[in-house]
C-alpha cells in the first residue's frame, strides 16, 4: 500500500515542493522517515502516531516508510507534520488519495490533533497556486495564506476538520484574506524640537532612498528622528508588500492579518552577529537588512557593531540583495533597504563641547569614527552632524511641516520617479540609477559642473561619492518640482556629503 501528498521545503523566501511518499510493506512494525530530514521532521512520527490515537485511527502493525522527495533537498520545521499525516491515514484507505495528492499541506500537529500556526504559509500558497493545488492549512494561518491570490486556501483547526473535509462530512470554507494592515504613521516628525536640518535629510533620504548618518551628542535627538522616517515614506505597493511579507512569513513574523503596506523598520541591537544582520544560522534564516526589506535598517551606535558585521553590509547597499551560504545552504534574499546609522563623535559623546569633553580630546573622535572603514563610510549619501538641543528650545511650541505634510512632498517625488525610471525595471529611486542613466537623468549645466568639481577637488570625492552627491541632487530636484538640477540643489547635496570626520589638530 502506497500515497503521496506534497508540502514544500523553504529555500530562501521561495517554497520548493516536496513529495511526501508513504509506504506500508510487510515486516516489523516501525515508522521511519526518510529524504534528509532534520530533528523536527523526525520527530513528527510521534506527534502523527499520538494524533493518530486520539482520534481512535489504529495503526498498521507494519512497517511504514515516508520519504521526502527530493531526498537531496534538507526538510526542516514542524509543517512537515500534517502532509505525513496525511499521506499515511491515504495509505491505509480512511483518507481518499486522490484528494490528498491534489493538495499541499503544511501544519503542527499537536498531541491532540489540533494544527498550530507555522511560518511560511504565505510562500506555501505560492507554490500552490503554482501547482494548481490546493493549499491546507492551520486556520490561524489561513488569512496570511490566502493573500497569494488564490481561492484554494483551506484552514482547519484540527487533523480530524481536514478528515472531514476530504471525506465529504463536512466541507471546510475557503480562506478569505482579511484587510490589509494599515498602521498609523508613527511618531509625529514636529514633536522634535529644533533640527531643521536633520529634518531636511530626513525627507531627501525618504524621497531618493539615500543612506543617511547622523553624528550628534547623546540626546540630540538621533534616535527620535530615525523612529519618524517610516512614517515620511510612501505606502508600499501589492508587489512590495507582497515581496516584503513572504520574507517575514518565512522568519515567522507576520501578524494575523497578514500583508501589511507599513514599510519596516529594523533597528537590532549593536551586539547582533553578522548572521543576525545578513541572515544564517539554522536554515539560513533572513537577516535583519532583508527583514527590513523595502523600508529602514537603523544601526544606533554605529561604531560600536562589530567590524566584521559592518563590513559584511557593503555588498548589499550597492546589489540590493544577499547571497547566504553555508555548508548545506546557498540562499539569496532581497535586501533593499534603507540605511539609517547613528554615532556619537567619540566614545564618550562630548566631543564637540569643550567643558564636557574628555582629556583624549580630539585624539578620541578620530579614533573612535575610525571603526567605521572609508568604503562604509562612502556609501552614506547623506552625513549630518546634530547638534545639542538648547534646554530653553523644549519650551517652544512645535515648528516645521507635520509627518503628514512631509510625506505629501515625498509621495510626489516617488512618483516622479516612478515614471522616469518606468523602462529600467531594477531602478525603483535616484538611490538606484548609475552610469548612463544617472548621466542622463541628472545631467549639469557648465556652472553646475564645475562646482561639483571644485568641491570633489577640495574635499576629496571619490567616484562613488561623485554619483552618490549627483543622485542626492536630483532627489532635491524632485523634492523642488525641477526638471533640471541647479546650482542650489547641487550645493545642498554637497553640503550634505562634505560632513567629514574630525581629524587630529
Amino acid at each position: 500500500m502506497g500515497s503521496t501528498a506534497f508540502t514544500v521545503a523553504f529555500e530562501g523566501a521561495e517554497a520548493r515542493a516536496v513529495e511526501v511518499q508513504c509506504a506500508i510493506t510487510a515486516g516489523l512494525p516501525g515508522f521511519a522517515i526518510v529524504g534528509l530530514p532534520d530533528k523536527a521532521v523526525s520527530e513528527a512520527r510521534d506527534r502523527v502516531r499520538s494524533a493518530l490515537t486520539s482520534l481512535s485511527v489504529a495503526m498498521p502493525s507494519r512497517r511504514i516508510t515516508v520519504n521526502l522527495s527530493p531526498a537531496d533537498l534538507p526538510k526542516e520545521g514542524s509543517h512537515f507534520d500534517l502532509p505525513i499525516a496525511l499521506a499515511l491515514l491515504a495509505a491505509i484507505g480512511a483518507l481518499p488519495a486522490d484528494k490528498v495528492n491534489n493538495s499541499v499541506a503544511i501544519g503542527e500537529l499537536a498531541l491532540d490533533g489540533t494544527l498550530s500556526a507555522v511560518s511560511g504559509a504565505l510562500p506555501a500558497a505560492v507554490t500552490a497556486t503554482e501547482l494548481g493545488k490546493t493549499l491546507i492549512c492551520p486556520r490561524s494561518s489561513g488569512a496570511e495564506a490566502a493573500w497569494a491570490g488564490s481561492d484554494n486556501v483551506i484552514g482547519a483547526t484540527s487533523l480530524l476538520d481536514v478528515m472531514r473535509h476530504f471525506t465529504g462530512q463536512h466541507p471546510l470554507p475557503p480562506s478569505q484574506p482579511k484587510n490589509i494592515e494599515q498602521r498609523s504613521r508613527g511618531p509625529e516628525l514636529r514633536d522634535v524640537r529644533g533640527q531643521e536640518r536633520a529634518k531636511r535629510a530626513l525627507e531627501i533620504a525618504a524621497a531618493g532612498r539615500h543612506h543617511l548618518l547622523m553624528v550628534g551628542t547623546p540626546g540630540s535627538g538621533k534616535s527620535m528622528l530615525a523612529a519618524r522616517l517610516p512614517g515620511l515614506m510612501p505606502l508600499m505597493d501589492a508587489h512590495e508588500a507582497l515581496e516584503t511579507s513572504m520574507i517575514h512569513s518565512v522568519a515567522g513574523l507576520l501578524g494575523t492579518n497578514g500583508l501589511t503596506v507599513t514599510r519596516p523598520f529594523r533597528d537590532p541591537h549593536h551586539t547582533a552577529s553578522v548572521a543576525a544582520l545578513v541572515g544564517g544560522g539554522r536554515g539560513a534564516r533572513p537577516g535583519e537588512i532583508s527583514l527590513a526589506h523595502n523600508g529602514v535598517l537603523f544601526l544606533d551606535e554605529l561604531p560600536e557593531f562589530p567590524r566584521t558585521a559592518l563590513e559584511t553590509l557593503r555588498q548589499p547597499i550597492e546589489t540590493g540583495h544577499v547571497m547566504v551560504s553555508r555548508a548545506n545552504a546557498h540562499v539569496t534574499y532581497p535586501s533593499r533597504f534603507l540605511l539609517v546609522a547613528a554615532a556619537n563623535p567619540c566614545r564618550c559623546g562630548y566631543l564637540s563641547e569643550a567643558d564636557r569633553a574628555c582629556s583624549r580630546a580630539p585624539v578620541c573622535g578620530e579614533d573612535y569614527m575610525a571603526k567605521i572603514s572609508g568604503p562604509l563610510m562612502d556609501r552614506f549619501d547623506l552625513r549630518l552632524e546634530v547638534p545639542p538641543v538648547a534646554l530653553q528650545d523644549m519650551e517652544l511650541p512645535p515648528s516645521g511641516p507635520t509627518s503628514a505634510e512631509v510625506a505629501l512632498r515625498v509621495s510626489k517625488a516617488r512618483q516622479v520617479q516612478k515614471s522616469r525610471y518606468k523602462d529600467a525595471p531594477d531602478v525603483q529611486t535616484n538611490a538606484d540609477a548609475s552610469g548612463d542613466l544617472l548621466s542622463e537623468v541628472a545631467e549639469l549645466g557648465p556652472d553646475g559642473k564645475s562646482l561639483l568639481l571644485r568641491a570633489g577637488t577640495k574635499f576629496g570625492l571619490s567616484a562613488r561619492g561623485y554619483h552618490r552627491v549627483l543622485r542626492v541632487a536630483r532627489t532635491i530636484a524632485d523634492l523642488a518640482g525641477s526638471d533640471r538640477i541647479e546650482q542650489p540643489h547641487l550645493a545642498e547635496a554637497i553640503g550634505f556629503r562634505l560632513v567629514p570626520p574630525r581629524k587630529r589638530t
